[in-house]
């Protein structure tokens, strides 16, 4: 790959950078010991990760058991309504869920402590397409109404241009364009850049050339 999933997990030091300095709010990120970093960052994968032999209640308020919070039925209950999920979810196993709404449990557990940072690995790669835009779309909400910093990687150009502010495109282990949607849609100049986003654009206009 390109690096997305490496660079990201600089960031929860799930991977420790040879060189350079990560920093969330202008604080290095090795100033904490990394179970406490973690404890502020959420992170949400593409095979979820879900514990087969739990209910979604105790999938979800795992983080908050091992930062030692007990109780926590009222905050998984806040959290399935966050994430648009019945309550009777919370006594139910992985394995009685969809896709998508396991991937929603998902986002439940990341944002359980509360945190100010969210990172996304390919969270919807595995979903259809239906199931993945609606997600893709209730996550930009949260996003906004939690007051987030997301990071999500993607191999979707169409995905990161409907949902970003902010797109970074990555070839070997570098960054070859920094831009938002709009400036990246007009073009940057960049030649890969510019040739991932010419897909999903060519692609919508095939489209709209089918109707009438």
């Amino acid at each position: 790959g390109s690096g997305k999933s490496t660079l990201l997990k600089t960031i929860n030091r799930l991977v420790e950078p040879d060189a350079g300095i990560v920093r969330i709010a202008e604080t290095d990120v090795r100033d904490d010991p990394p179970h406490h970093l973690r404890r502020r960052i959420g992170y949400v994968f593409q095979n979820i990760g879900l514990f087969p032999h739990m209910t979604i209640a105790e999938n979800i308020a795992i983080g908050l058991r091992i930062a030692g919070v007990s109780g926590n039925d009222a905050r998984v209950a806040e959290l399935l309504q966050l994430v648009d999920l019945p309550p009777d979810f919370a006594s139910r196993t992985p394995d009685q869920l969809s896709g998508g709404q396991r991937q929603r449990v998902g986002v439940a557990r990341a944002l359980a402590t509360a945190p100010g940072c969210l990172l996304m690995d390919e969270p919807f790669g595995a979903l259809d397409p239906v199931t993945r835009d609606e997600l893709g779309r209730a996550v930009r909400a949260l996003h906004d109404r939690l007051g987030l910093t997301t990071i999500l990687v993607t191999h979707d150009m169409a995905e990161a241009l409907l949902l970003a502010d902010r797109v970074l495109v990555m070839a070997e282990g570098r960054i070859v364009a920094d831009a938002s949607p709009a400036q990246l849609a007009n073009g940057t100049g960049e030649p890969l850049a510019d040739a991932l986003i010419s897909v999903p654009m060519e692609q919508a206009r095939r489209l709209a050339a089918l109707r009438p």
